[in-house]
């Protein structure tokens, strides 16, 4: 989170963030929602748009940084997080957001997503899983599902899928969340408070990809399905969902998930039915809502975890403070020069 800056111009608007840039995404893909939202948001927190980098690596998504109006590296397959903390690193004051997909940031860049997220930098992820590799014209994906078939692999995937929030926890993430891509409301509240997040904020988008994968999140993102298909979570709120007459509700119990039938008007605390709990410090909890899914369970979306632990770039700050405190503000030449040294000649 950068904080607000004195003096910066006021209420900027959408419109500032838009780049010339001419938007070049196949018709219909999840990835203009995503856009559009994150257009809207920034404006609300007070800091000029030079005080944002939207780093990327390779895929569809990663054509982020060219429509933003603000500083951007479009960088190599899978090194967005790596790129991105040194960034933060140096620059503290800035907001750093990654955009990657599930190819990129689980697959060629699994390695760096991991330690970004366990370092605790302080960073805003965006995961568009889209289930597919969209740019390469459509081979599977880390997170594809088991038996999904296309021209890459007629026979059917039989590698089974990385979760994403699951990937997430595991690394010790202290803020992870999920959205949809055409939820605008769920979208930018989340968006809200991945910014507010001190440390790694994670974000997993169910994003369409209408050429290669098409309908692969139909259930949320069809109005008529999506209080059946998914469960949005609310802190302090008890784990409902279902259109009315099919109300039901979600009881965890040693780290089980179990559904519980819902009359319309039952009061869910009162039938057991578990409340949500954000902040909960161990991710067992967290772990037990990404183990919600289809076709036994509904998809949580929201906030699944958000704790407070140091960022990494925090300590570092601290770290170097210090020992220009007791040593001096330091010398290269002199410590290239010091202890055992030798010529090559």
């Amino acid at each position: 989170m950068a904080e607000p800056v004195a003096g910066a111009p006021a209420a900027l608007t959408r419109k500032d963030f838009e780049s010339d840039q001419e938007v070049r995404w196949c018709p219909g893909c999840g990835d203009y929602s995503v856009l559009a939202n994150i257009q809207r948001v920034l404006p609300e927190f007070g800091i000029p748009r030079e005080n944002f980098v939207f780093v990327s690596g390779i895929g569809c998504s990663s054509r982020f940084p060219y429509y933003m109006n603000t500083y951007g590296f479009h960088t190599i397959h899978g090194r967005a997080p790596a790129f991105a903390t040194g960034i933060k690193l140096a620059r503290p004051e800035l907001s750093v957001w990654v955009v990657t997909g599930d190819g990129d940031g689980l697959s060629i860049g699994g390695n760096h997503l991991l330690h970004a997220i366990r370092r605790n930098v302080d960073l805003q992820i965006m995961l568009f899983n889209n289930r597919i590799y969209g740019l390469t014209k459509g081979q599977f994906s880390p997170t594809s599902r088991l038996g999904m078939k296309n021209k890459s692999i007629p026979m059917g995937v039989i590698d089974h899928p990385v979760d994403p929030i699951g990937f997430a926890l595991g690394a010790g993430a202290t803020f992870v969340a999920r959205v949809i891509d055409v939820d605008a409301v769920g979208l930018q509240e989340v968006l809200r408070r991945a910014y507010a997040h001190r440390g790694t904020a994670f974000i997993e988008i169910l994003q369409n990809c209408p050429v290669f994968n098409d309908g692969e999140w139909q259930a949320l993102e069809d109005r008529r399905t999506r209080a059946d298909a998914g469960l949005p979570l609310e802190h302090g709120k008890p784990l409902v969902f279902g259109a009315k007459g099919r109300r039901r509700g979600i009881r965890i119990e040693h780290g089980v998930p179990h559904v519980v039938e819902l009359a319309d008007d039952a009061d869910p605390v009162a039938a057991g039915v578990t409340v949500h709990d954000e902040r909960v410090e161990r991710p067992a909890y967290a772990f037990s809502l990404a183990s919600l899914t289809p076709p036994d369970f509904p998809t949580p979306t929201g906030v699944l975890r958000a704790v407070e632990r140091p960022s990494y770039d925090r300590l570092l700050e601290e770290q170097v403070a210090t020992a220009r405190q007791q040593r001096g503000p330091g010398d290269l030449r002199a410590l290239l020069h010091s202890g055992d040294t030798w010529t090559v000649e």
